[in-house]
């Protein structure tokens, strides 16, 4: 048996070959991370054993340049071990000289796999990375429809100051209406009283008419707005609604393509307060296999919500703040998980009430409330019971869910 070490980059990977006494077979090399450095890795093992079952790899989870070469070898049926790189750096950092080349980091690879001590990473199926992609697309998308909105926001103020706060909603139906064919007070008032009557009656199913109409015009003619690039600003205005516009046909694309793959998945995550459908693909893919975390407050500090201590000498902080390490889109989900949950689940409205009233601040008790719910989807993952509300009691037998609770 071969144990191959191959230290992960992005355009080219560097591969040794050790026997199980672990002496190396041959020099380390390098191959390119393309199909034709693939077909170069194999030839150089051809040419030790031609039989690739005799082979085991291991490699680190770097970034997401070891996937291509992981799936290539999956599908040749090989035994592919995937490390955390902190398991080999306790290798690397027993040797007195530090030393850190690719090759040098290949032999450890190996030597760490031919050892054994190790814990394997619990690699996420196919289904669950593209459920993630799926998931991550549209939070880019999200925040790019709010970002466009911050600036057009910036630009009316320049342009038509007295426009923001005509309508309840500067981006609903009759406001977006009004955007994407007059910005500027002076096309406002150019459209004419019918004409723009005539828009906000069908973008608000006949709720606005004339009378909003005129008074659009009225504020449009007594604008207190700047005089110049008002032109310019009403081009650049329309292209972001435009932005925004296919933003929002391709977030609600994703988020019906999300929600019927997501009924694929044998999950009760939805139970929990807060989280539908597309929150809860998006957690399940961004905590992937949930065997991972031996306990919630490991999983707890991989979503980056634990807390973080600030310690210097006899000197230790009072408060403490989520550290914000680990998975970000894991911590946001959580986070508008809470928000909702806070707004329309009787039971968490109360728990957040108890923290306020405990002198909390708002944001010390949303952070609880992540807490909560955090080990309320641990327990619901690992152990694959129902939902049981935070209000279980204390006195409650300390297994299972109710353990999961209780060390939250």
């Amino acid at each position: 048996m071969y144990i191959v070490g191959i230290d992960i980059a992005k355009n080219s990977h560097q591969a040794a070959i050790m026997n199980e006494d672990g002496s190396l077979v041959g020099r380390a090399f390098m191959f390119s991370n393309t199909r034709d450095g693939f077909l170069f890795l194999m030839e150089k093992l051809a040419a030790v054993d031609r039989a690739l079952e005799h082979f085991e790899f291991g490699m680190e989870a770097t970034g997401h340049y070891w996937l291509n070469l992981y799936t290539w070898l999956a599908e040749k049926k090989a035994v592919v071990h995937v490390i955390n790189p902190l398991q080999s750096d306790a290798l690397r950092n027993l040797y007195l000289r530090k030393t850190k080349t690719d090759s040098v980091d290949a032999k450890i690879i190996a030597q760490v796999i031919r050892i054994g001590q190790y814990s394997e990473t619990h690699l996420a199926d196919e289904r669950m990375l593209s459920m993630r992609d799926l998931c991550r697309q549209r939070f880019f998308l999200v925040d790019s429809a709010a970002d466009f909105k911050r600036k057009i926001i910036a630009m009316m103020d320049r342009m038509f100051p007295e426009y923001q706060g005509f309508f309840s909603d500067t981006f609903g139906k009759s406001s977006s209406a009004v955007l994407r064919n007059c910005t500027s007070p002076e096309e406002i008032v150019s459209l004419g009283t019918e004409n723009l009557a005539g828009i906000l009656h069908s973008a608000s199913n006949g709720k606005f008419s004339e009378r909003k109409a005129a008074d659009l015009i009225f504020l449009a003619k007594n604008s207190f707005s700047a005089r110049f690039s008002s032109e310019t600003l009403s081009l650049l205005v329309k292209q972001m609604m435009e932005h925004i516009d296919l933003a929002n046909r391709q977030i609600e694309n994703l988020e019906r393509l999300i929600s019927q793959r997501f009924q694929s998945f044998d999950t009760k995550i939805t139970q929990v307060p807060g989280i539908g459908p597309v929150l809860g693909a998006t957690i399940l893919s961004e905590i992937g296999d949930i065997r991972r975390f031996s306990s919630s407050k490991k999983l707890a500090a991989y979503a980056g919500i634990d807390p973080s201590v600030i310690q210097s000498g006899q000197f230790t902080g009072t408060e403490s703040h989520m550290s914000k390490r680990g998975s970000y889109y894991l911590r946001r989900a959580l986070w508008v998980a809470a928000f909702v949950s806070v707004n329309h689940n009787k039971e968490v409205i109360q728990l957040y009430k108890s923290k306020t009233a405990e002198g909390k601040s708002h944001f010390q008790a949303m952070g609880f409330v992540c807490h909560k719910l955090l080990n309320s989807i641990y327990a619901v993952l690992k152990h694959g019971e129902d939902y049981i509300p935070f209000s279980v009691p204390m006195n409650a037998p300390s297994y299972g869910y109710a353990a999961a609770l209780a060390s939250g």
